[in-house]
């Protein structure tokens, strides 16, 4: 399916305090489930969600490099915690803190994802967007190999996993860079 176009705007719609934004995919990760509040903040219908990939929802200021580590880990059997920069229907957008895993079967097999998105904490921005933007810089210039080498080397340099990264940030444990 092609992904549809729209143009992004300004127009940031922030999440509810204490609202949480349940989805499901299968392992392709087309759409099989969306709660109340996704459908409502997405601007999309139930109908136009389920079953379309959830890279319907990108924003194009998210570097690739963070889905690239999400998907590392999720098909590995590990859960991803991060911040996503969502697009929604009309061209706005909001913000998640996302935590994301892998659904399995009685025999261990994945057989899906499962995703929970909050509201992120006040602040984040200022680390977050700074970060993606030279990393989505960096992708443009030489590539999503590029950008996921600064991630590692950030990494490396702060003795701490994407997964711990972020939810120190988000714990406001971490509050800069």
């Amino acid at each position: 399916m092609k992904k549809p176009h729209i143009t992004p705007t300004n127009n940031e719609t922030i999440l509810k305090d204490g609202e949480f934004i349940v989805s499901k995919t299968d392992l392709k990760s087309r759409i099989t489930y969306g709660n109340e509040y996704f459908i409502s903040i997405s601007g999309w219908s139930e109908e136009e969600l389920l079953g379309k990939p959830h890279n319907i929802l990108r924003h194009p200021d998210m570097p690739q490099v963070a889905f690239k580590i999400l998907y590392e880990l999720i098909e590995n059997g590990k859960e991803f915690f991060g911040f996503v920069k969502n697009l929604k229907k009309d061209g706005g957008y909001y913000w998640v803190f996302a935590n994301i895993t892998p659904s399995f079967d009685e025999n261990g097999n994945i057989v899906g994802y499962y995703s929970v998105r909050r509201k992120p904490i006040d602040g984040f921005k200022k680390i977050i967007e700074p970060l993606y933007a030279s990393l989505l810089e960096l992708e443009q210039k030489d590539g999503i190999n590029a950008s996921y080498q600064a991630v590692q080397k950030l990494l490396e340099e702060n003795h701490i996993t994407f997964n711990e990264l972020t939810l120190g940030i988000q714990k406001g444990v971490i509050n800069e860079l």
